[in-house]
């Protein structure tokens, strides 16, 4: 029988500190603001999960989810609500409510909050195999503030010129 992980409060929000099946409310998870998105983790540092990550991004208009790349993993998005701009192999499309982005190993990709709001956008992925993954130069993401001027390997180095997030609360996050 798998046993239920406990759930701890680390004044962020909560986290699973044990390995074992847990629920738990998006509202009442660690929520992180960054320069570029804002966004939920389930994880901890003592619980990883081996195969698939999931997390939930917040986009405002004109901010990317991160740095455009690709990995050696599948990934699989979608859009929970607003609007944002998909970034895919240099191709500009906009997205909306309910839109599904698959992306094999290696696609090249990134969002950019887009319309007058807020853009929700679920993301479930394959945990990279050899931790592969390529920030390219890309002049259509650079054009949006989500390239990078040269290209790496490296998260460290594709993500230098932003400082680290801040946790926030997720019931700040998703008032009511």
């Amino acid at each position: 029988m798998v046993p239920e992980a406990a759930l701890e409060h680390d004044g962020h929000g909560l986290r699973p500190v044990g390995e074992g099946w847990f629920v738990l409310n998006v509202r009442d998870a660690r929520w992180f603001d960054s320069e570029l998105d804002t966004y939920a983790q389930f994880e901890s540092d003592e619980v990883r999960f081996d195969e698939v990550g999931i997390g939930i991004g917040i986009l405002s208009p004109g901010k990317s989810n991160g740095m455009y790349h690709g990995e050696d993993a599948q990934e699989d998005f979608l859009v929970l609500s607003g609007e944002c701009l998909l970034i895919v192999e240099g191709q500009e499309r906009l997205l909306k409510a309910w839109d599904l982005v698959h992306c094999p190993p290696w696609t090249e990709h990134i969002f950019v909050g887009a319309g007058d709001g807020p853009c929700v956008v679920l993301g479930v992925g394959a945990r990279r195999k050899g931790r592969g993954i390529v920030y390219p130069v890309n002049e259509t993401a650079s054009k949006h503030g989500a390239g990078v001027d040269e290209e790496t390997c490296e998260p460290r180095i594709a993500y230098s010129r932003f400082s680290e997030d801040t946790p926030v609360s997720g019931h700040d996050v998703f008032p009511g």
